[in-house]
């Protein structure tokens, strides 16, 4: 345990300061596939009950019409965006009537890829954009890919606390740099240690064999309808999942922001040759926003990402470098199909104490070296963390999995007793308590569990994930929201219609100067 974390720990646990832990925000983003009740993908267009997918905002679509995201707000305590997390599930299902969420990270059985629905946002431009952005990335990856379904959790520490660590240190930056920098530094911890949240929650060793539609793999054939690795956490994050090969090299490694952002102004501006022969345009259309390697910022494919709240109009690298870094978004996380929320409080109060470890411990420059290691670390452990025996590379020497992982948990063991002392409880401790009975038995673990079910079944993920969702669907409709909690969804819900309705009436101008104006607006000249 280093002698600066020790220190920061001490002066943020203090008197003077401890209150200020609380006044971070957590938020969560939930992604789930609609299903019919043989478990296949719910192909109609996103239900009105549930209001505007383009305005509302707590209830939308990600890449597919059938691909629901649920948002709940930035909360002091994470306990609290669950029970937000947990009436926007309730209140969802009431809505659905014949249909089911999903239950998995990776997809239900899927029909052609002609028949995946992309996201309608209306008739505004910005609706346009958005629907024209996925058909961009139809093209480019594929439409399976995109029904692929995950977690991301929203993580901030105070910009007072932020105040008093840059007081402490007598560093001579301006408020926004520092904060900006110490979620940079932040960022290089995540991903040193970052394989450690895919052996714990991983949860998606196994896929339908229909979802790779012929693409070549190493799988092994578990049933008719289900492949799997023995030992994989987390397939989702494997080569098989979130994986684009043109965006290979794009992200060099980074140890302040504007590297980050540079690097990303440079892929929305750089043209790629095989999106230059796929063209904007197919019969008129827009197929694409542009043949660059990037359309947009976001189409960066990332386990963690620097955050800031944009206002309308503005593109994620430019509210970047006018307003500094506000919170991170850790994007790896599966959902975990024994949850009905796809998350337990006892996993988000793990990732309080895990992040604010990140936060706090010393965070040395990285280079190509360690940018090479902790990817090679994280690709292993999503295919073979539960492997007896599997070593990872710590600075260049190889260290046991297990026995990394018991030494990180015990210097996370100390946030975790501040953040308990803070709230005088002992939730953190018995979250940590958790994983490390994982560490010591992998067959605790998520994706051992998954494997479990279906061997001691069918075998078959897609019956496995179709019973998954029936019993969460039973469990949320089974607590119906009071009539209070209904009138104020289905009110979000009139008004984000009557919102994109406006959107539209009164918008001016053509589609085609607007997207050219939005590409236009990518920043040449940083934060100047």
């Amino acid at each position: 345990m280093s002698n600066s974390y020790t220190h920061r720990l001490a002066l943020v646990a203090s008197d003077a300061h401890r209150s200020l832990l609380n006044q971070g925000r957590r938020g969560i983003e939930r992604e789930t596939l609609r299903i019919d009740r043989q478990g296949n993908l719910a192909t109609g267009p996103h239900p009105r009950a549930l209001g505007s997918a383009l305005t509302h905002p707590q209830i939308t679509t990600d890449y597919s019409e059938s691909l629901l995201e649920f948002i709940t707000p930035a909360e002091h305590d994470v306990a609290t965006a669950l029970d937000e997390l947990d009436r926007i599930h309730r209140y969802a299902n009431s809505k659905l009537e014949h249909e089911l969420l999903w239950s998995q990270s990776m997809p239900c059985v899927l029909p052609d890829e002609a028949d995946i629905p992309i996201a309608w946002y209306g008739t505004s431009h910005i609706g346009m954009i958005k629907h024209v952005y996925r058909r961009g990335l139809a093209l480019r990856y594929g439409k399976a890919m995109q029904c692929i379904a995950g977690l991301h959790y929203n993580y901030s520490l105070s910009e007072d606390l932020w105040r008093v660590l840059k007081k402490d240190e007598n560093s001579s930056a301006d408020d926004k740099t520092y904060q900006s920098e110490s979620y940079i530094a932040l960022i290089r911890n995540f991903q040193r240690y970052s394989w450690l949240l895919m052996y714990l929650f991983g949860a998606s060793p196994a896929l339908s064999t229909h979802f790779l539609r012929g693409r070549q793999h190493e799988l092994q054939t578990l049933s008719d309808d289900t492949l799997y690795l023995p030992y994989a956490t987390s397939l989702r994050m494997s080569d098989l999942g979130y994986q684009n090969n043109a965006q290979a090299g794009l992200m060099q490694p980074y140890n302040d922001l504007e590297s980050y952002m540079r690097s990303l102004s440079r892929a929305v501006r750089q043209p790629y040759p095989a999106y230059e022969a796929i063209g904007t345009r197919r019969d008129g259309e827009w197929i694409q926003l542009n043949t660059n390697l990037l359309q947009i910022e976001n189409e960066y494919y990332a386990t963690i990402r620097p955050k800031r709240v944009i206002n309308s109009g503005e593109r994620p690298v430019e509210a970047l470098c006018a307003r500094g870094v506000q919170y991170i978004e850790v994007r790896c996380m599966d959902i975990d199909p024994f949850e009905p929320l796809g998350i337990s409080l006892q996993t988000s109060r793990f990732l309080d104490a895990f992040l604010l470890f990140c936060a706090l411990d010393a965070s040395p420059l990285t280079d190509a070296a360690a940018n090479r290691e902790k990817t090679e670390n994280f690709a292993r452990t999503v295919k073979e963390g539960r492997r007896p025996g599997l070593s990872l590379q710590r600075d260049g020497t190889p260290i046991a999995l297990q026995t990394w992982g018991l030494e990180l948990l015990e210097q996370i063991q100390a946030a975790a007793a501040v953040l308990d002392a803070q709230r005088g409880d002992d939730q953190h401790a018995v979250a940590l308590a958790v994983q490390k009975e994982k560490l010591l038995h992998p067959e605790l673990t998520p994706s051992a569990r998954v494997l479990a079910e279906l061997q001691d079944t069918n075998k078959s993920f897609e019956q496995f994930g179709l019973r998954q969702s029936i019993a969460h669907a039973e469990y949320f409709r089974a607590r119906p929201l009071n009539e209070q909690e209904n009138a104020y969804f289905n009110a979000l819900a009139l008004s984000s219609i009557a919102e994109q309705q406006a959107m539209e009436s009164t918008q001016t101008g053509d589609f085609d100067s607007f997207v050219i104006a939005y590409n236009e607006r990518t920043p040449r000249q940083l934060c100047d």
